[in-house]
C-alpha cells in the first residue's frame, strides 16, 4: 500500500475512533445528568388526586386545566385540598380556591384563597389564614401566609400570632424554621421563630397558679431558638428591648418582679427554663415588691393575653 495512501487511511481511522470515544465519553457524563435532571422534573410535577369535575381549555396565559369538588393534589410529601382550582401548565401554578388545606410532615395550614407554584415547591394563602403543628405543639393565624418546602421556612404575615405551649408570641410577621428531628422522633420540627415588627412573647408564669401572671418580653425584633422537644434553649429581643418576670427565692417562694430594657435583651434556658438574662446597651431596670404582683399598671405596654382567639382552642384533635 502506497505511504500516502496508508496515512490517509490511518488518519480516518483515528479520527472515527477519537469521535466514537468523545460521544460515547459525553453520554457517560451527559445522561446521568439528564437522568438527574428528568428525575428531578418527575419529583417536581404535582398530581391531581381527586375531583368531582375536570375542564380543560385555553386562555391567553395557555392551556389550563380546572378541577371543582373535593379537589387534591400530591406534590412530593405534601397535600393540597380545596373546593376548586385551576392548573396553569405554561404559568407551572395552581390557583386555590375555597376551604384549601396545605399538609405536609409536620404541619397543616388553612386559607380561603391561595397559589401553589410547582417548580418552586411554595404556596401562599390568603383569607382567615391559620395553621397548627400536627402533635399540636404551636398554633397560629395571621392575614397572609407562604409555605416555602424548598427552604423549610412558613411565613405569617399580618397581625401574626402564635401559641407554643403555654408561650403567646406576636408580631407584625412571624417566621417558623424547620429541621429534621434527630433521636427517636423523626420528621420535622421548629428550630427557630423570628418575629419581625412589634415583637412581644408573653409567657403564663408555671409557679403561679393563682393569680396567672405573665413574664413579658418585647423588642422590635426577636429570635427564639428552640430545642428537641420544643424547648426553649435561647430568645433575643434587640430594639427597644423589655423585659418583666416575676422572681422567687430559693423555698420558689414570690419575691418580687423584675422590669428591664435596653437595646438587646437575651435569656438563656436550661431544659426550657429561664436561669440567665444578660441586657446590654442604654440599660435601665427596675425592680417592683410583691404587693404589685397582677397589677395590671406595671404591664408592657403591648401585653394582651389573646388565648381566646387561637383558632385550634377547642379544637386541637383535628386530623
Amino acid at each position: 500500500m502506497p505511504l500516502n495512501l496508508y496515512l490517509s487511511t490511518m488518519q480516518r481511522f483515528f479520527s472515527c475512533t477519537f469521535l466514537c470515544a468523545t460521544v460515547l465519553l459525553f453520554q457517560m457524563f451527559l445522561l446521568p445528568v439528564l437522568n438527574y435532571n428528568t428525575l428531578r422534573a418527575e419529583q417536581k410535577k404535582i398530581i391531581l388526586q381527586n375531583a368531582d369535575i375536570i375542564e380543560g381549555g385555553e386562555s391567553e396565559a395557555g392551556s389550563y386545566r380546572s378541577v371543582s369538588g373535593n379537589v387534591v393534589f400530591q406534590h412530593g410529601s405534601m397535600t393540597l385540598k380545596c373546593d376548586s382550582a385551576i392548573d396553569y401548565e405554561r404559568e407551572n401554578k395552581v390557583v386555590l380556591k375555597g376551604n384549601i388545606v396545605i399538609t405536609d410532615a409536620a404541619f397543616a395550614i388553612y386559607g380561603d384563597n391561595g397559589v401553589y407554584f410547582p417548580e418552586k415547591e411554595t404556596g401562599e394563602l390568603q383569607g382567615n389564614v391559620r395553621g397548627r403543628m400536627l402533635d399540636n405543639s404551636l398554633f397560629g393565624k395571621s392575614q397572609r401566609a407562604v409555605v416555602n418546602k424548598a427552604t423549610g421556612q412558613t411565613w405569617l404575615y399580618g397581625e401574626a400570632i402564635a401559641w407554643h405551649e403555654q408561650q403567646q408570641i406576636s408580631g407584625d410577621t412571624i417566621l417558623l424554621h424547620f429541621t429534621e428531628s434527630g433521636g427517636s422522633r423523626k420528621g420535622l420540627r421548629i428550630n427557630e421563630i423570628q418575629v419581625h415588627g412589634n415583637a412581644f412573647l408573653a409567657s403564663a408564669d408555671t409557679l403561679s397558679r393563682s393569680p396567672v401572671v405573665y413574664d413579658q418580653f418585647s423588642g422590635k425584633k426577636m429570635v427564639i431558638r428552640l430545642k428537641e422537644e420544643s424547648k426553649i434553649d435561647g430568645i433575643t429581643a434587640s430594639g427597644q428591648a423589655e423585659l418583666l418576670y416575676h422572681l422567687y427565692n430559693e423555698k420558689r417562694l414570690p419575691s418580687g418582679i423584675n422590669y428591664s430594657s435596653g437595646d438587646m435583651i437575651r435569656m438563656f434556658f436550661t431544659d426550657g427554663s429561664l436561669n440567665r438574662v444578660l441586657v446590654t446597651g442604654n440599660v435601665e431596670g427596675k425592680q417592683y415588691p410583691e404587693r404589685f404582683r397582677n397589677e395590671s399598671s406595671i404591664n408592657l405596654a403591648k401585653f394582651a393575653w389573646r388565648e381566646q382567639e387561637n383558632p385550634f382552642r377547642q379544637q386541637k384533635s383535628l386530623p
